[in-house]
């Protein structure tokens, strides 16, 4: 039985992040298959320690991985990480 891929989206909340971007930037890499495309969003230009950073990542993935991945994410310290699954 083939398990269906489904295409979607993990937004991820690094609230430090010279200090998480590490961690995220591992497990993202150790998962590389299921990214499609990664968009890093500096949301404070000016900040020089203690910055917020936004990462936008689109993954093709079964439903399982996909909410594995998310589940990985949301175990570091620092991390908020959400999905939403396009396509089923």
């Amino acid at each position: 039985m083939v398990t269906k891929k489904c295409l979607g989206t993990i937004t991820i909340l690094v609230k430090d992040r010279h200090t998480y971007s590490p961690d995220v930037n591992r497990i993202l890499s150790e998962q590389g298959n299921l990214v499609m495309a990664r968009l890093g969003v500096n949301i404070q230009p000016l900040c020089l320690s203690g910055c917020h950073g936004l990462i936008a990542v689109a993954v093709q993935g079964t439903v399982k991985e996909i909410n594995g991945l998310t589940k990985q994410l949301n175990a570091l310290y620092g991390i908020v990480a959400k999905n939403l699954i396009i396509t089923k």
